[in-house]
């Protein structure tokens, strides 16, 4: 009986590291889920890449996890497998308004502005309410020569986002690019109002100051700092 006895416990042991094991197999995808939206760069894209190759996920799911490797591959400068991941996050998911926005932002990386363009039509006519949509197309339009419409999206992304002191920057660099000295100075006072450490749009107000005393420029000052681009990322679900 003892022997049996021996035997059962053995057998109940065993059995329970097997499940202890399955159990973290099992766990290990999850992870990788978790890590590829939470974690950045190299770490992020190998967590992501598992998890594809993992084939537990489908559907939204997997267009997640496309969506956020694309994003990492974006932020280290690699716009074309952006682009693969975010077309991949488009086929299993076509409502992504992000991955329209991203794309976006990744054709303009290479310098495609149409595509581009038309990437940011999309991101907005799925989300009206989407003001990184209309800034990143006014970025596109203002890089094509086109102020008026660059402006006028940077008013759509204010009167969504009232509080993005970029927003009013980069709308203010547009105005002194037109001539329009006066509304700059205004744009550039507002986003100081915002973000009163904005040292980019002091400086930018100060020549707009010196330039309304002295003439108004046709071409943008060589001394106006550039604005960046507008990289919001949305947050993704796990």
């Amino acid at each position: 009986m003892g022997c049996i006895r021996i035997s059962r416990v053995i057998g109940i042991c065993t059995a329970a590291v097997m499940l202890l094991c399955a159990a973290a197999a099992g766990a290990a995808p999850v992870d990788d889920r978790q890590t590829c939206a939470r974690a950045s760069a190299d770490v992020a894209i190998a967590a992501c890449t598992r998890a594809i190759a993992s084939r537990r996920y489908s559907g939204s799911n997997l267009a997640k996890i496309y969506y956020n490797r694309g994003v990492e591959y974006r932020g280290k400068g690699e716009p074309d497998r952006a682009i693969g991941d975010f077309n991949e996050t488009i086929r299993l998911d076509p409502k992504y308004a992000w991955a329209y926005n991203n794309r976006g932002i990744a054709y303009r990386a290479k310098g495609d502005l149409d595509r581009a363009i038309a990437d940011y039509n999309e991101a907005i006519r799925l989300d009206p309410k989407n003001a990184s949509a209309f800034y990143n197309r006014g970025i596109a339009y203002e890089a094509k020569g086109d102020l008026d419409r660059a402006i006028a999206d940077f008013g759509e992304a204010i009167r969504r986002d009232p509080k993005f002191a970029l927003i009013f920057y980069t709308r203010g660099m547009a105005y002194n690019d037109k001539g329009d000295l006066d509304r700059a100075i205004a744009d550039y006072t507002e986003a100081i109002r915002l973000d009163p450490k904005y040292v980019n749009a002091y400086h930018n107000r100060g020549i707009a100051y010196y330039d309304s005393q002295t003439w108004r420029p046709s071409l943008r000052h060589p001394s106006l700092t550039i604005s960046p681009v507008y990289l919001s990322v949305s947050p993704v679900a796990l």
